[in-house]
């Protein structure tokens, strides 16, 4: 990985894409372990997360995760999921983050020099090429070591940098299915380690989740 010291550095995080793409390699990612490393790397300015959220009274799996990560540095932003009904006539969820992170990105570009994007959709190559026309150093991280490759090959191809997630397995995987917890400001509990909590299964990536490469 070509990271420099001195580089001002953001992450941006499609969690349903990357949810995915860990799971199909078979591992559940400790994001407080993925934070530490990638603050190495250069001078973290911000760290953001995308997911949609189910809202309903009951439960939701995905709210412990969010809830750590609110608490230990990264930047959330999520949105309610949409139903819909497919073509057998099953309800299924959906919930794409693709504009809010593409905005987001546009906007702190010229506040950064270098973006790693974690997503394998095709539809961010043109979001890739916008930020690199106003110089800001691209990577990619998603995976071509499954089948199909999680990764399109046109964003691939139009990446400074790409990392496949099978490179910092060993660096970002949850270790323990041990949570520690602590307190938050307000009295609350919340894990010092990030729960072993993904994407709700009814909760479908959105297309290039899995990337079409007709």
């Amino acid at each position: 990985m070509r990271f420099y010291s001195e580089e001002r550095l953001a992450l941006f995080i499609d969690g349903s894409n990357l949810f995915a793409a860990a799971r199909a390699l078979g591992f559940d990612i400790d994001y407080k372990r993925l934070l530490d490393v990638f603050s190495t790397k250069g001078r973290m300015i911000r760290a953001f997360y995308y997911t949609a959220l189910i809202e309903e009274p009951e439960y939701s799996p995905i709210r412990p995760l969010v809830d750590w990560l609110d608490y230990n540095g990264f930047t959330l932003i999520t949105k309610p999921t949409k139903e819909f009904t497919d073509s057998d006539g099953r309800k299924k969820l959906k919930g794409n983050m693709d504009i809010e992170l593409a905005i987001d990105m546009l906007e702190m570009a010229d506040k950064l020099d270098h973006i790693v994007l974690f997503s394998g959709d095709g539809d961010f190559r043109r979001l890739v090429d916008a930020v690199q026309r106003k110089g800001v150093r691209l990577s990619i991280v998603s995976t071509a070591k499954t089948s199909p490759p999680m990764v399109a090959d046109e964003l691939r191809r139009q990446a400074d940098i790409f990392i496949d997630l099978t490179d910092l397995k060993n660096e970002i995987q949850r270790l323990s299915d041990e949570i520690k917890t602590g307190e938050s400001a307000d009295g609350d509990e919340y894990s010092k380690s990030s729960p072993r909590i993904g994407l709700d299964d009814n909760l479908q990536p959105d297309s290039t989740k899995i990337p079409s490469h007709n």
